[in-house]
């Protein structure tokens, strides 16, 4: 590691963690810059090797696993709290790493639950419009955690148009056990308006490594009419992921199994 820090370097480490949502500076630790968040748990450690590589160390062990994908494993010293770290080359992987970072950490392991309950303590639960008020602050707050988790991204096609976005739960909301399923980011995909749909009604499916299954329930024309004739898949699946993903295709997906053809219209 470096003996100390430029002030050229100094600043570009600032910059990365400051518009990567990291907007509170923390005592440093050696030559380790230290931040956190107003808008998630995670602190975030940044210096600079001998060789010039840059390093983040991360105080969630969690995301440092999620982040596996993006750059390499260092063997230094991290400072005291951290509990993962990753090491890229350069200043532009480094803002995307500690952007995913901060993505991340938004939430997992359960912080999407942690903020429903603190959401929806305070209100009613005695009626059923009560009861759906809570439902939807829910529902909003899985959006939003989906939006952070697939970069804003339809986890099968790449559109990135949120506004066009939905919030498909793997295992649906009325099947889940408990609320901690139900924000469970990783029950959960970001799809176009019509994967999202068919996933839904069971004409999609996911396996475990991603590729994305189309029921034979839909005709050959109307897979092609749905853009669903060229192989489509998911990347970024962790293995959390697994159990829903089994238990919407055991439940949910129209395997030949269990349904017969859908008739296709002429024309």
């Amino acid at each position: 590691m470096t003996p100390f820090l430029p002030p050229a370097t100094l600043t570009r480490l600032e910059k990365a963690a400051i518009d990567n949502g990291f907007d509170q500076e923390l005592p440093r630790q050696g030559d380790w810059l230290a931040f956190a968040s107003t808008h998630a748990p995670l602190r975030l450690w940044l210096t600079v090797l001998d060789d010039g590589s840059f390093v983040a160390a991360l105080s969630q062990a969690n995301v440092a696993r999620a982040l596996d994908s993006q750059g390499s494993a260092t063997t230094c010293r991290l400072p005291t709290g951290a509990l993962g770290a990753r090491c890229v080359q350069d200043i532009p992987s480094l803002h995307r790493l500690v952007r995913r970072a901060f993505q991340l950490s938004k939430t997992l392991p359960n912080e999407l639950l942690h903020r429903f309950e603190e959401k929806t303590r305070p209100l009613p639960q005695t009626t059923e419009a009560e009861r759906w008020v809570i439902r939807r602050v829910g529902q909003e707050l899985f959006r939003a955690g989906l939006l952070d988790y697939w970069e804003g991204c339809c986890a099968m096609t790449g559109l990135a148009v949120p506004e066009l976005l939905r919030a498909s739960h793997i295992k649906p909301w009325a099947d889940c056990d408990t609320d901690s399923e139900r924000l469970d980011v990783f029950n959960g995909l970001l799809l176009a308006p019509h994967l999202d749909a068919a996933f839904d009604r069971g004409f999609l499916a996911v396996k475990d490594d991603g590729e994305v299954l189309v029921s034979t329930a839909l005709s050959v024309a109307d897979q092609r009419r749905l853009g669903l004739d060229a192989p489509l898949r998911v990347n970024g699946l962790e293995a959390a992921h697994r159990s829903y993903l089994s238990w919407h295709r055991g439940h949910v997906f129209k395997s030949t199994a269990r349904h017969g053809a859908v008739r296709e219209c002429d024309g």
